[in-house]
């Protein structure tokens, strides 16, 4: 009686698993659909010779059929049609999540995908599943091969010898520096990109909607001062839904930096190059990001490009394959250290920074890295904020979406308008609650050209010029940052900003977990 009751138990849950009715069972096994019946309730129970059919049929051991004394896990598996992962993933792994900001990117470089829009945001609405991942897949080789419209203007290419080929290089003579005043630029790049990232820190993700009333209520608008947890429990009967109030910072000095992907960057890219010297390779650099950071460490693109490699997809194609944020902000925020590295020499900046962003981006995305690099670098050699701005234009198209943003803010700046007409133009054309425009890299590329052109050398005045806009506070606070510490040197910028962190900076950076600052900026010195 036990083993009719276990078979029968055993016999439905697999013909249940594999969707079979009765009577498509009782057809592959030969017998009639009540006889199956009486199995399944137990009434009666196959010959041995039937018992071995059906064993064979559901591909699973006699013992476990009549039994029940198997590995049920085993046998449940092996009696699946397909395997399939979980759809629970985060957006940035799940390339399906993403088809709004996927139409809109390919729209952006000039294809012809309108046609496809109602299919992509209809996919966009269906649960997540397999069915919704299958069909994302085949939109995605749609668009790989879509021509681009007759009436695009842009000239955009990936590679590098196509981005110098439509860029108006010059040579530049830079004045050497002596190692006194290179060794306390190099230390004001370090110091000013991280206060300028702790700096937008508490904030990123704030919408400006929320974030110029809380300014306002804390009496730090204009922005002049950190924002600290004194002013997320002072705002009087101001409601923000943003949490400020868990992410803001102690109002005394802290005991480092903490942890952001902004300032990992500068970490990598000095281990790169000691490692691998300043002729590293795309693929080095890949495999360096696999061998000294976690996955979660990477967001957005970055975080595409790590599961490609895992994937076996490798540069150029690791910055392609199914990545929405091809022209996200990523690769903007990574360039830093090629600058740093090379003082005068702004070719050679943007040509490691071309290096290390096509990994992750392509077209308008490189370029944004490619230009701070080369701005940077001009900086070291003793350029001015402003015209480092104009030098690292020099090495991307002329003809691309990012130089002509650039010349917009060049233009208004030198028409004599001033930051707050800027931002109004700005504010009215870029949308901080589209996720795609408060990502990508040019929006946020002009928040930093302008913030440096009206915050005219003053590092306090730039940073905070560049975090009231919203958008990517921290990113953009990083770069502006950078930009001036090098420019002006660690002299430059007063205390108030610099004691905070305490010369320390903590990393998800295997083996480097935390870093004595001052020390970076020496080890720095020895790579230029």
């Amino acid at each position: 009686m036990e083993d009719k009751t276990i078979f029968s138990k055993s016999f439905l849950s697999l013909r249940k698993n594999l969707g079979l009715t009765q009577e498509k069972i009782a057809g592959m096994l030969g017998v009639s659909r009540q006889a199956v019946q009486k199995w399944e309730n137990g009434t009666s129970m196959p010959d041995a010779e039937k018992l071995i059919e059906i064993a064979g049929v559901f591909d699973v051991s006699l013992d476990y059929l009549i039994r029940g004394k198997d590995n049920r896990s085993t046998e449940e598996l092996r009696t699946k049609r397909e395997m399939l992962p979980s759809f629970n993933l985060h957006p940035w792994e799940a390339y399906y999540k993403e088809m709004p900001t996927e139409y809109q990117q390919t729209f952006e470089e000039g294809k012809d995908v309108e046609k496809y829009k109602n299919l992509m945001y209809a996919i966009a609405g269906m649960p997540d599943g397999k069915a919704k991942s299958d069909m994302a897949d085949i939109i995605f080789g749609i668009i790989e091969d879509l021509p681009q419209r007759a009436d695009y203007k842009y000239e955009e290419p990936s590679d590098l010898e196509g981005i110098f080929n439509c860029s108006r290089r010059k040579n530049h003579v830079y004045i050497r520096q002596s190692a006194k005043v290179l060794e306390d630029r190099i230390k004001g790049a370090w110091y000013g990109r991280i206060c300028g990232c702790l700096l937008g820190k508490s904030i990123e993700g704030i919408r400006r909607s929320e974030l110029i009333p809380f300014l306002k209520a804390t009496g730090n608008y204009p922005m002049k001062r950190y924002i600290t947890k004194s002013d997320a429990e002072n705002t009087g009967d101001l409601k923000i839904g943003f949490p400020i109030a868990q992410r803001a910072y102690p109002d005394g000095i802290m005991d480092g930096m903490p942890v952001d992907d902004d300032t990992n960057y500068i970490m990598m890219a000095y281990l790169l190059v000691k490692q691998y010297g300043k002729d590293f390779t795309p693929a080095d650099d890949a495999r360096h990001w696999l061998w000294n950071q976690p996955k979660d460490a990477y967001c957005t693109a970055e975080r595409v490009a790590f599961r490609n490699f895992v994937n076996g997809y490798y540069p150029p194609d690791s910055a392609s394959y199914k990545n929405p944020y091809r022209e996200w902000i990523g690769a903007q925020i990574r360039g830093d250290f090629f600058g740093w590295i090379n003082p005068g020499r702004p070719e050679k900046a943007a040509e490691m920074a071309w290096k290390d962003g096509c990994i992750s981006h392509i077209k308008n995305g490189i370029y944004g890295e490619m230009w701070v690099s080369a701005m940077l670098a001009a900086a070291a050699g003793g350029a001015s904020a402003g015209d480092s701005i104009r030098i690292g234009m020099e090495y991307i198209p002329e003809k691309s979406r990012l130089f002509e943003a650039l010349e917009k803010v060049l233009d208004f700046y030198g028409s004599g308008k001033t930051s707050d007409e800027f931002f109004e133009d700005f504010h009215k054309r870029w949308d901080d609650c589209n996720g795609h425009h408060w990502c990508h890299t040019i929006s946020n590329a002009e928040i930093v050209a302008a913030s440096l052109l009206w915050g005219e050398g003053d590092y306090g005045k730039s940073v905070c010029l560049a975090v009231q806009q919203g958008f990517d506070t921290d990113c953009n606070g990083a770069t502006v940052g950078s930009v001036v510490g090098i420019a002006n040197g660690f002299s430059s910028i007063p205390s108030v900003w610099t004691d905070k962190i305490s010369g320390t900076l903590f990393t998800t950076i295997f083996n480097h977990e935390k870093v004595s600052v001052n020390e970076m900026a020496k080890k720095t010195m020895e790579l230029i």
